[in-house]
């Protein structure tokens, strides 16, 4: 790691001090590398993300936190679409310790918070995230604070709780509560690990793009589909194909990023449409990672968007409920709604024609159905 960069206006800093956002533009703060790794580094290396740590900001390995997670399999679908030739792959982050991608991303900030000396954490949430660094905090003998909506269901609250956090309700959905957050971090206490407002969570997000690249051998699909709320998942596997790119470790083109929102909290697919967004006029999603009406990083995810000649497509509550039964009886798998809406959403777009017969498209379960079915 060489150093931290802002977003906007590419202003860099030093990744020895601890930030949040970047201290000229409030943006987000994107962590570069000296890109000059052969892929013989991680030969006979396990099959988590801390096999890619030379491209992970984490300086010293006894500071990292983790349980094991990553190396999520790909696997193919049973269930084809009308107009798709191919199998659609599935890369399942489900499997993760938490029950979701989130694990990810809060491994790689809470062992940075760990090698900065942090006493203790704080994040906004709609349900995952919040029970991720719940439990690598408790880990990490960090104390940990998640400010959910009120209208969370209750396992993701009692999770949090067992895990040792403190839970804060507030009315409305995650837009309010990251305002509860800055009014409870007024004074600095905390380290705030809200979606791209720090650097870190990304950096673990973004190994699910590089165990795409591995586990096929180094050629990518043709399109990614991804649920999107906050984005950073999808932000995340864009920047590692890019630094894949420099490594010269893959070769080709790289895939369409698609983003899936429920049609009814849709801020991405409006921008996307050039629609005019209104985040009080944003719904509940039964998805709760998409009930994000406001999101930070909205302008690294149209640049993703744009970059990949990719899109964003809405699909609607009774759409994801179909995706859902029909995934969990003709494929075994429990998906969360999240998933659910990424079926959901290819569907659309081969329909329209956006994705041609002949694609190899990979969608991403970005977290257990178990909690959906326990709610």
């Amino acid at each position: 790691m060489t150093e931290l960069c802002c977003s906007r206006c590419s202003a860099t800093y030093s990744p020895s001090e601890l930030y949040g956002l970047s201290p000229c533009c409030k943006a987000t703060l994107i962590n570069k590398y000296e890109l000059v790794l052969s892929r013989e580094v991680l030969k006979d290396k396990p099959w988590t993300m801390w096999r890619y740590q030379e491209l992970l900001p984490v300086l010293n390995p006894e500071n990292i936190i983790s349980m094991g997670e990553g190396g999520t399999p790909i696997f193919s679908l049973n269930s084809k679409i009308d107009g798709l030739e191919k199998q659609i792959l599935v890369k399942d982050e489900a499997l993760n310790p938490s029950g979701s991608f989130k694990a990810r991303g809060m491994s790689v900030a809470i062992s940075k918070a760990k090698e900065f000396g942090i006493k203790k954490c704080i994040t906004p949430s709609a349900g995952n995230a919040g029970v991720a660094m719940s439990a690598y905090c408790a880990r990490a003998n960090i104390q940990s604070t998640v400010v959910f909506p009120a209208i969370t269901p209750k396992i993701y609250i009692d999770e949090c709780k067992a895990y040792g956090a403190e839970v804060i309700l507030v009315d409305g959905l995650i837009s309010e509560c990251g305002k509860k957050v800055m009014e409870i971090n007024s004074m600095g206490e905390y380290f705030d690990v809200s979606t791209l407002k720090e650097p870190y969570r990304i950096e673990g997000k973004k190994t699910m793009g590089y165990e795409i690249a591995e586990a096929m051998n180094w050629k990518l699909p043709d399109a990614i589909v991804y649920p999107t709320g906050g984005g950073t998942g999808l932000i995340g596997i864009w920047k590692a194909f890019r630094e894949l790119q420099q490594l010269g470790w893959i070769e080709g083109l790289l895939p369409k990023m698609i983003a899936v929102q429920s049609e009814i909290c849709s801020p991405v697919v409006d921008a996307w449409e050039n629609k005019a967004i209104n985040p009080s006029r944003y719904q509940a999603s039964i998805a709760l990672g998409l009930n994000v009406p406001n999101p930070f990083g909205l302008e690294l995810i149209m640049q993703c968007l744009k970059e990949s000649g990719g899109a964003a497509v809405a699909v609607s509550e009774n759409e994801i409920r179909l995706a859902l039964t029909g995934l969990t009886k003709k494929e075994g798998i429990l998906v969360s709604p999240e998933g659910a809406s990424a079926f959901a959403g290819l569907v659309k777009l081969v329909e329209s024609g956006f994705i041609t017969p002949s694609a190899q498209i990979l969608i991403l379960n970005t977290g257990s159905g178990m909690k959906h079915l326990v709610n």
